[in-house]
């Protein structure tokens, strides 16, 4: 019981001390890692998939009997199309009720477009830091990025 507390209150600290510049430092498997207890903070039941061979799927959230792929990019370039396609087809492969794909980053427009078209929630560099500074306000949903938000009312 002692050991599961201390694996607990370890998760806790690399949450609350984690910043997005030491995100930007990691490489994937870490950050897939960092992911897990954040996931778990908002509800979630997260595992990360085998490394290779994964089929398109980074992490596998469970919550209330659906079940959601995530694909996890820890990129310093903006994340096109291939990270969506890749969820997409893990949605079918994983019996899954729906995607995210989450980075570091942001993504092109033309992923945008697809992500839309698709049903695959986008969580960019803007919601992450969000999800990691405001943890216990975001139990119920994501906020939209401040970066699509704006974009969307500018007309770009």
């Amino acid at each position: 019981m002692y050991f599961l507390y201390r694996i607990s209150r370890k998760k806790k600290e690399v949450l609350k001390n984690c910043n997005i510049s030491e995100i930007d430092k990691m490489n994937g498997l870490e950050f897939e890692m960092f992911l897990v207890p954040l996931f778990e903070k908002l509800g979630y039941i997260a595992k990360v998939t085998k490394g290779s061979g994964d089929y398109g799927a980074d992490l596998l959230l469970e919550k209330k009997q659906k079940k959601f792929v995530v694909q996890a990019k820890r990129y310093s370039k903006t994340i096109g199309v291939s990270s969506f396609q890749e969820a997409v087809a893990a949605i079918r492969y994983y019996n899954a009720n729906g995607a995210m794909v989450i980075t570091n980053n942001y993504f092109t427009p033309a992923a945008e477009n697809l992500a839309n078209a698709n049903k695959v929630r986008l969580l960019d560099r803007d919601e992450l830091i969000y999800m990691i500074n405001n943890e216990p306000k975001i139990r119920r949903y994501f906020i939209p990025s401040l970066r699509r938000y704006f974009s969307n009312r500018s007309g770009i």
